[in-house]
């Protein structure tokens, strides 16, 4: 059953409190574009995307598939798949452990539940999403692909290359979304590579380009709806959510400092009490 806008905000909202506990407990992280993405992120796994953790597997037939490209952003997805009954919610408090399941970057190598493809090497993920999508089309397999991007790391060539493949192929049943908090570890996006206009750069590769309030459910849910529609138009979808890194905490909103910072003790006190309790509780 799909969850209301108070339900979601509950839920992004335990997810942000799972974050910036989990990167506590590590010692390291990526807390900020964790945060960021946690809003669109929750609408995907709980209302958008088909799937279902009892009968998962890592072929992924018959179900939809999301990819991790922007991979240090761990925090958010392991938080996710927890609250969504992959592996048992308490299992993030192992998070970065030598050993565990929950390590930096994603990992197949032991298993872990809802986790398609080894991710972080940045640029990649677009590719690997794109491979997955065209192989459902070539299996008749009508459910869809979604990944996630990051808009620093959409400086990486191959992010375009991947995208070229993808009109080529009339992949529809792709769908791809971009972070845009214009941040990343350096500083500004815009300082760094000075990207300009994604939207008007993926529309000059023919996607169906969708701009939308990446922190609003419901012009979330308006743009998933789009990219629902798009199905069968032969045109793979981006949707470029507009967001602020570490949203949700003062402290931590937009700037890049917070990109792979770890709070303090007293620092992840004050984003608890910021962020509220929520009835799902902490892990």
């Amino acid at each position: 059953m799909a969850k209301s806008i108070e339900e979601l905000r509950q839920f992004s909202t335990q997810v942000r409190r799972d974050i910036v506990r989990m990167v506590t407990l590590a010692g390291c992280g990526h807390p900020g574009g964790s945060m960021s993405s946690a809003d669109f992120l929750t609408a995907l796994y709980c209302n958008e995307m088909k799937h279902d953790p009892a009968s998962w597997k890592r072929d992924g037939k018959g179900q939809d598939m999301f990819v991790l490209s922007a991979g240090h952003v761990t925090p958010v997805y392991y938080s996710l798949l927890a609250r969504c009954g992959y592996f048992p919610v308490e299992e993030l408090a192992t998070f970065r452990q030598f050993g565990a399941r929950l390590q930096g970057h994603p990992s197949v190598q032991k298993g872990l539940p809802g986790v398609y493809q080894a991710s972080g090497s940045l640029g990649q993920g677009l590719s690997v999403a794109a491979g997955l999508a065209l192989a459902k089309k070539l299996d008749g397999d009508p459910e869809r692909v979604f990944v996630m991007c990051g808009d620093g790391e959409s400086e990486e060539g191959q992010i375009w290359e991947a995208g070229m493949f993808a009109v080529h192929h009339k992949l529809d049943n792709l769908v791809a979304m971009t972070d845009w908090n214009g941040q990343q570890i350096d500083g500004t996006v815009a300082s760094v590579a000075g990207e300009g206009d994604l939207e008007a750069k993926w529309k000059a590769w023919d996607w169906n380009v969708i701009v939308a309030d990446g922190h609003d459910f419901a012009a979330i849910a308006e743009a998933f709806a789009a990219a629902r529609a798009n199905k069968g138009s032969g045109k793979p979808t981006m949707i470029l959510f507009k967001t602020d890194m570490g949203h949700g905490v003062d402290f931590m909103a937009g700037t890049c400092k917070w990109h792979g910072k770890a709070p303090n003790a007293e620092q992840c006190a004050e984003a608890m009490k910021q962020l509220g309790e929520t009835p799902l509780g902490d892990f």
